[in-house]
């Protein structure tokens, strides 16, 4: 059977764990917040409305793609642009190119990143399977203009760095709501994740600390997890309503 990702394959075991991909997406959160285009998140009100319901609604299309055989996994991405389609027929205008590229551009990028925090760092070769791996997500659903190798990726990320990303009265309203759905507590927790794994021109913008204050925790947890104790400390800081779903992250989903 032909699997979109092999089994063995380092995307899988970067999308098989509920910590990395809770750092993926506290990276893209802030990002998302500073995107020229961020208005369109707000067109359909789904994710200011409910942003911890749509982070997890994401995983699962991705994890779909990671873990499913190639037909599956086709069909998972298929579903996804004919969503974007139909966004895009109500609104009346196309989503820019670029927007798509920065979306698939931050999943490279912020997967590279929230596993080197969390474990090691990656060889040249997984990071260019990782960027393999996403870009023929890309391919599939039509995004024009994608670089061919993941040298010329670097490149095409930091361009969108400098050209794409640009705080506004949405940036607040986004950050606004994440501080509604998380509380003051994890709020802040959300902060200081995103201090540790976003660039710097993304911290820039923010106004986000330059201390990472939650380093220290961040030793304790990966002692926690040596010790097979880390739900211990999930329990502490996770939003209640969505720990069961945070839990099955860690479950590797049938092949």
């Amino acid at each position: 059977m032909k699997y979109f990702v092999q089994q063995g394959s380092i995307v899988r075991q970067i999308w098989g764990k509920s910590d990395t991909i809770l750092f993926i997406f506290a990276g893209a959160s802030a990002e998302f917040a500073l995107n020229k285009a961020v208005d369109w998140l707000f067109f359909t009100g789904r994710l200011p409305a409910d942003p911890l319901g749509r982070l997890f609604s994401t995983v699962g299309y991705a994890r779909k793609i990671v873990f499913s055989e190639e037909a599956a996994a086709h069909q998972a991405i298929d579903s996804m642009a004919a969503i974007h389609a139909g966004v895009e027929a109500k609104r009346g205008l196309r989503i820019p190119d670029w927007a798509y590229r920065d979306v698939l551009f931050m999943l490279i990028d912020y997967s590279i990143r929230s596993f080197e925090l969390l474990e090691r760092k990656l060889t040249e070769q997984e990071q260019a399977e990782v960027f393999e791996v996403f870009n023929r997500v890309g391919v599939r659903m039509g995004i024009k203009g994608l670089p061919e190798s993941f040298t010329e990726w670097q490149l095409a990320r930091e361009e969108h760095l400098q050209q794409n990303l640009q705080k506004s009265s949405l940036t607040s309203e986004l950050y606004l709501q994440y501080r509604k759905h998380l509380g003051n507590v994890r709020y802040w927790l959300l902060l200081q994740a995103q201090v540790l794994v976003v660039p710097e021109c993304v911290r820039a913008q923010l106004n986000l600390w330059r201390v990472p204050l939650l380093k220290p925790v961040l030793i304790a947890y990966k002692l926690s997890r040596a010790l097979r104790a880390e739900w211990l400390l999930k329990e502490l800081i996770l939003p209640p309503a969505y720990k069961a779903e945070i839990k099955e992250l860690d479950a590797l989903p049938a092949s």
